[in-house]
C-alpha cells in the first residue's frame, strides 16, 4: 500500500510539477519542439507507469485472495478425508491420487483405522479435482491477463486500467467471442448475432485488451472482408433488410474499438497495421469488390488512431491516389460511387468511396499527424513538374474531387469540408471542432508552415475558399489561433519591434500584409468565419491592453516606455483587422454570396454560446503568452476582467441589421462596424487601465486615445484592401 501511494505520488508530481509548468513556460525555438513534448511524454510515461503498477497490482492481489482460498478449500477437503482415512498424493507429474492413509495391515496396535467405501475415494476425488481446476483456471487467467497487458506496449508502459483480474479477463473473452461472429460470412449472420456485435463493441470500444484482442483475432483481411461484406446487398440482403438503419451505430463502435487497439504496441497489432496498410489498393471480397482503403478509411471516421499508423496509412493511400490519377491530371474514377456499388459509409452523409473523406476525418481528430501529413512532400513523375509538392497543395489546390450526393440526391461536399477540419487540427494543435485551452501546446515549426502555405494559397486564388464557403468555420478558426502573427504582419515592420506588441510563444509564423489581407476578406465573406475571427480579435485586444498595462511587465518584455503608444498601436490594429473582416462581410452582401446580413449577427451569438464559460482560452489564443497575473486572469476568462467585460459588450450588440438593399447595407454596416469597433477599443483600454490603477493613463484619456486609433485602423483597411486587393472587392 506504501508502494501505491507512493507511485500515485509520483504520479501527481510529474503531472503538476512537470507537465503543467512545461504548458506555462515561455518556450522559444528548440524548446518548444523538443524539450516541451519530452516533458510533456515523460510526465505521461510516470502517470502510465501508475496506471500499470495499479493494475497489476489489483490482478495479483485478486488472484492471491482467490488461490488462498481455494487453498483453504484443499486443506478442509483433505482434513475431510482423513476422517475417513484417505489421503491426497502428489504424483508428481501435475496429477495427484487419492490413496488408504493407513492400511488396516499396518495401523499401529490397538488403533482401528476409519472405514470407507468407493464411493468416498470417488466424492474426495472430483472434489480435490474440482478446487484444482478453479485455481489453475485463475492462475491462467491472471497470466492471460498480464500477458495483454504488458504486450499492450513494445517499450514503456500501457495506460489500460482494470480494477480486477475478472474484468480484464472478462474483457479479453467478450473479445473472442465477437471476433468468432464477425468472421462469419455476412450472410449466415443473424440479426440477434448482430445485435450481439453491436452490443458487445458499444460497451468495450475503450478497453485496450478488449480492443486489441478483437482486432488481432478478426485480423485485418477479416476486419476489411466483414464491413464490405454486410453492405454488400448480394451477400447480405437479409440482415441488411432487418437491421441497416443500425449499420451507423456499428460502424462508429466498430471504429473506435480499432482506433482503440491502433494504440497498442503489440507485436501482433504492429503486424495488423502494416498488413492494413498493404491491402489499402487490393480489391476486397472479390474482384470486383472496393479497395482496402475505400473500407478501413470508413472505419477511421471516430476515434483517436496512432498517429504513425495515420501517417504510413496517409503516405500509401496518397501514392494510390497519385497512381490513379496520374499525379492529379484528372478525376479519379475509381474512387467515384457508381450506382451498384455498396454504401460503405452509414454514419450519415456521403457514400464513403473517396476514402480521403473519411481518412481525412481520422486527421482532424490527430493533430500531430494531420501536421506531418499535410506537410509531406513528393516529387511528380514526369511532366514539367521539377519542385517537390505537398499534400496540402494537392489536396487544397490541385485534386478533383468526386461528386458526391447524400441518399437523397442532395449536392454534398464531405470531402473538402473534412478537409477544412483535418487542416484546422493541423494547424492548431487540438481536435477540430474543440477549442483551445491552457494545456494546448504553442505552435511548432511545422504548424506555422503550413498556416503560411495555406494563407498563401487563399491569396493566390481566394475562390478556394469563397466557393467552399462550408470550409470557412474551419479556416475561420484558424485565422483566430494565429492572431498574433497576423498583427505582426500588418504593422509591416521591418526590424521586429513589434514582436513584442505581438509576442507569440513557439514558432511564429512569416507572413506579408498582404496575404493576410485577403485572408481576412475571403473568411469575413462567411457568417461562421467571420464571427471566429471577430470576436476572437476583441479578445485579444482587451487581453494584449491588459497586458501591456501592467506594471509589474518586465522591461525586457515591453514594446515601449511610452505605454500610451502601444495602446495606440494595438487599437490600431485591431481596427484593421475589424475593418477588413467589414470588407469580406460587405462582399457577401453585394457579391454572389447574396448572404443575409443577420446571418453574421447570428453567427457572432451562437459563438458567444459556443464559448461560455472558457472565454480567452477558446477565444482564438491558442498560445499562452501572457505573463502576469492580473493578465493571465483574464487569458482565462474570469469573471469582471477586461477580456470577459469586452466581450459582453461585443455580444450585446449582435443583433440583425438585414437590409433590403446591397449597397444601403454596406454603408451602413461600414458605419456601424467602424462606431461599434472604437467602442470597443474606447472600452478595452478603460477597464484595463482601472484594472491595473493606472490613473497615469486614465488622466491622459488612453480611452479616447484608443478610440481615435481604432478608428483609423479600420478606415485603414480600406485603404490597404484597394491598393493590396482591388480585385477581391466588388463594386456596387
Amino acid at each position: 500500500m506504501l508502494n501505491a501511494v507512493f507511485s500515485s505520488d509520483l504520479a501527481d508530481d510529474a503531472e503538476k510539477g512537470l507537465h503543467q509548468a512545461a504548458n506555462k513556460a515561455n518556450w522559444a525555438g528548440e524548446n518548444s519542439q523538443v524539450t516541451k513534448e519530452f516533458i510533456g511524454k515523460t510526465a505521461g510515461e510516470f502517470q502510465d507507469a501508475h496506471t500499470q503498477a495499479q493494475t497489476i497490482h489489483n490482478i495479483l492481489s485478486d488472484t492471491a485472495g482467490e488461490l488462498k482460498n481455494y487453498q483453504a478449500q484443499l486443506a478442509v477437503a483433505i482434513e475431510r478425508g482423513l476422517k475417513k482415512n484417505l489421503t491426497v498424493m502428489d504424483t508428481g507429474k501435475g496429477t495427484f491420487t487419492v490413496t488408504m492413509n493407513v492400511h488396516p495391515d499396518r495401523a499401529a496396535s490397538g488403533y482401528t483405522p476409519p472405514e470407507h467405501d468407493e464411493g468416498d475415494v470417488t466424492a474426495l476425488r472430483d472434489e480435490v479435482q474440482k478446487i484444482l481446476s478453479k485455481a489453475t483456471e485463475s492462475d491462467n487467467s491472471a497470466n492471460t491477463v498480464l500477458t495483454a497487458l504488458v504486450d499492450q506496449t513494445d517499450y514503456g508502459f500501457s495506460d489500460a486500467s482494470y480494477t480486477d483480474r475478472d474484468s480484464a479477463a472478462a474483457a479479453i473473452k467478450e473479445a473472442d467471442e465477437l471476433a468468432k461472429l464477425a468472421k462469419k460470412d455476412p450472410e449466415d449472420l443473424t440479426p440477434a448475432e448482430f445485435d450481439k456485435l453491436k452490443a458487445g463493441l458499444k460497451s468495450y470500444a475503450h478497453d485496450p485488451l478488449f480492443a486489441e484482442r478483437f482486432a488481432t483475432d478478426l485480423g485485418p483481411e477479416k476486419t476489411l472482408e466483414f464491413w464490405a461484406g454486410i453492405n454488400d446487398p448480394h451477400k447480405a440482403a437479409q440482415l441488411g433488410q432487418a437491421r441497416v438503419d443500425q449499420y451507423g451505430d456499428l460502424q462508429r463502435n466498430l471504429s473506435l474499438t480499432l482506433a482503440t487497439a491502433s494504440q497498442s504496441g503489440s507485436a501482433a497489432m504492429t503486424e495488423w497495421k502494416g498488413r492494413m496498410i498493404t491491402l489499402g489498393d487490393h480489391p476486397i471480397g472479390g474482384q470486383m469488390g472496393p479497395m482496402g482503403f475505400q473500407v478501413m478509411s470508413n472505419l477511421m471516421r471516430v476515434g483517436d488512431y496512432d498517429d504513425q499508423f495515420l501517417k504510413s496509412y496517409g503516405t500509401a493511400l496518397m501514392a494510390t491516389e497519385r497512381k490513379l490519377t496520374d499525379n492529379g491530371e484528372h478525376r479519379n474514377p475509381a474512387w467515384q460511387r457508381m450506382g451498384v456499388e455498396p454504401w460503405l459509409n452509414r454514419m450519415g452523409g456521403d457514400s464513403g468511396s473517396d476514402p480521403l473523406t473519411g481518412y481525412l476525418r481520422a486527421l482532424s481528430n490527430s493533430p500531430d499527424a494531420a501536421t506531418d501529413f499535410f506537410n509531406e512532400e513528393y516529387l511528380p513523375k514526369g511532366g514539367d513538374h521539377k519542385e517537390a509538392v505537398s499534400n496540402f497543395k494537392y489536396l487544397f489546390e490541385d485534386r478533383e474531387w468526386p461528386q458526391e450526393t447524400d441518399l437523397k440526391g442532395h449536392d454534398i461536399h464531405p470531402g473538402q469540408n473534412n478537409l477544412a477540419m483535418a487542416l484546422e487540427a493541423a494547424t492548431t494543435g487540438h481536435p477540430a471542432g474543440e477549442l483551445p485551452t491552457a494545456d494546448t501546446p504553442a505552435h511548432n515549426a511545422g504548424q506555422t508552415k503550413l498556416f503560411e502555405s495555406l494563407v498563401s494559397s487563399i491569396s493566390d486564388d481566394n475562390e478556394r475558399l469563397t466557393k467552399n464557403g462550408y470550409m470557412s468555420d474551419s479556416i475561420g478558426q484558424i485565422t483566430s489561433e494565429y492572431l498574433p502573427d497576423i498583427n505582426r504582419a500588418m504593422t509591416d515592420d521591418s526590424d521586429g519591434d513589434t514582436n513584442k506588441l505581438f509576442p507569440v510563444a513557439g514558432s511564429a509564423a512569416t507572413l506579408n500584409h498582404r496575404d493576410v489581407t485577403a485572408l481576412l476578406i475571403s473568411v469575413g465573406q462567411n457568417p461562421e468565419g467571420y464571427a471566429a475571427v471577430e470576436v476572437a480579435n476583441k479578445s485579444y485586444m482587451a487581453n494584449l491592453m491588459d497586458y501591456h498595462m501592467n506594471p509589474d511587465l518586465l522591461a525586457d518584455d515591453r514594446y515601449s516606455k511610452d505605454t500610451q503608444f502601444a495602446i495606440e498601436q494595438l487599437a490600431h490594429g485591431s481596427g484593421e483587422i475589424s475593418g477588413t473582416l467589414a470588407i469580406g462581410r460587405q462582399e457577401a452582401v453585394a457579391g454572389p454570396a447574396a448572404e443575409k446580413d443577420d446571418a453574421y449577427d447570428h453567427a457572432v451569438s451562437q459563438w458567444k454560446n459556443g464559448i461560455s464559460g472558457v472565454v480567452g482560452t477558446g477565444i482564438g489564443i491558442g498560445t499562452a503568452f501572457i505573463a502576469s497575473p492580473v493578465a493571465g486572469a483574464a487569458a482565462g476568462g474570469a469573471a469582471g476582467t477586461a477580456s470577459s467585460m469586452i466581450l459582453e459588450e461585443l455580444f450585446k450588440n449582435a443583433e440583425g441589421h438585414a437590409k433590403d438593399d446591397a449597397g444601403a447595407v454596406m454603408g451602413e454596416r461600414w458605419e456601424s462596424g467602424l462606431d461599434e469597433n472604437a467602442s470597443y477599443s474606447e472600452k478595452a483600454a478603460e477597464l484595463a487601465a482601472k484594472a491595473h490603477n493606472r490613473t497615469d493613463l486614465q488622466d491622459m484619456s488612453i480611452d479616447e486615445k484608443a478610440r481615435a486609433a481604432a478608428q483609423q485602423g479600420f478606415r485603414d483597411a480600406g485603404t490597404n484592401t484597394e491598393y493590396m486587393a482591388p480585385h477581391l472587392k466588388t463594386e456596387i
